[in-house]
């Protein structure tokens, strides 16, 4: 049900409720009629209930005073707004509030009573009219029923919620097992091969091209990578993934490879996060094989700063053909790192450098992580 169509129903249910308390006042006196004090106190106890949703504490409290007040003028109506905040208050699960303020009313209302000129015994009476303790009871019981109804249906819905998340999580699971098989597969054929040719190469005297070195030391550690995120799927803690203490081997890879990366780490390293790690390694990782493989860059600079507060932002800049006129096309490479860094909350940032080339800043916050 909608806000608007709710707000609505509470309005008119809050109208009518203090239609019949000012009726009911007037059927009480139909001699010497209500003053427009006593009107007022009928007709605000019933209008209060327009927020009952909000603040249902406060609306009890409103149509008790209310009662209170009406009785010691003397009318002897029944407190049938005070009835709906009991059953609203119990609904929102105030049940401590409910009880005293219930309480106090069966207290007060004898002594309205009394205030108003009637002896002690027909004040005890006529309270027990406004105010039945039976109705009082249904009211809270009600309020109380539903309010377990409504919690046992959100856990019901919650259940099945996580079911369905569980669900969909052994289903990733399963293609991702399917995915490191497929890759495995291919990246071993790969490997072989490269490596039979430098062995063949060596073995005739042969100069070995960098480009063939290239090709078999990336198919070693795409081997090794494929095999850590097998056993990470496997729950298997022997193997810890990687993070930021393999960031150093990440640089020398890509020296090795023919760029000329260097790796600059500030601050004073506390205890971060093994999620904050692996996604740090993620983001140099992509963003050097990015340089690699798009940019035409000759350098890239890898900085590790860990800032007071619980932060680390890693940051890699490369002298590439990027500028800000002619940025590069944004690839799965990049949405995969937005995603971590905001699984994580923190931020990224990248984009061409005004001086040229590429930078991807990334902030991790280590003390929230999700």
């Amino acid at each position: 049900m909608g806000g608007a169509r709710i707000g609505v129903l509470d309005g008119a249910s809050a109208l009518g409720v203090a239609a019949i308390l000012v009726l009911a006042g007037r059927a009480e006196h139909p001699v010497g009629g209500v003053t427009a004090v006593e009107y007022a106190l009928l007709a605000a106890g019933g209008l209060a209930l327009v927020a009952h949703r909000r603040a249902p504490v406060t609306v009890l409290i409103v149509a008790g005073v209310c009662a209170l007040g009406y009785r010691t003028a003397g009318l002897n109506v029944f407190a049938v707004a005070y009835l709906v905040a009991v059953y609203a208050a119990m609904r929102a699960g105030h049940r401590a509030a409910t009880i005293a303020v219930s309480v106090a009313m069966l207290v007060g209302l004898p002594l309205a009573a009394m205030a108003s000129g009637l002896p002690a015994g027909a004040a005890f009476v006529e309270a027990r009219d406004v105010l039945e303790l039976a109705w009082l009871i249904a009211a809270a019981a009600a309020g109380e029923a539903l309010r377990q109804a409504e919690r046992r249906a959100d856990e019901a819905e919650r259940t099945r919620e996580e079911a369905a998340l569980r669900r969909a999580g052994e289903e990733r699971l399963h293609i991702a097992r399917e995915l490191h098989d497929s890759l495995t597969h291919q990246i071993s054929v790969i490997k072989v091969q490269a490596e039979a040719a430098v062995h063949l190469a060596g073995k005739r005297g042969e100069p070995v091209s960098p480009a063939l070195l290239a090709i078999r030391d990336a198919g070693r550690e795409a081997a090794r990578e494929l095999r850590a995120t097998l056993e990470a799927l496997r729950d298997d803690d022997t193997t810890p993934p990687p993070g930021l203490d393999q960031v150093p081997d990440l640089v020398e890879r890509a020296r090795a490879a023919g760029l000329a990366a260097s790796l600059t780490i500030e601050g004073t390293r506390t205890d971060v996060p093994a999620a904050v790690q692996r996604t740090a390694y993620r983001i140099v990782q992509e963003a050097l094989t990015n340089v690699a493989r798009h940019a035409a860059a000759g350098a890239a600079t890898v900085r590790i700063s860990y800032r007071p507060g619980g932060t680390v932002v890693v940051q890699v800049d490369d002298d590439g053909t990027a500028t800000p006129r002619h940025p590069p096309s944004p690839g799965v490479g990049l949405q995969g790192m937005h995603e971590r860094v905001t699984a994580l909350g923190g931020r990224l940032r990248a984009e061409p450098r005004r001086e040229g080339g590429f930078t991807v800043h990334a902030e991790l916050p280590t003390t929230r992580v999700p």
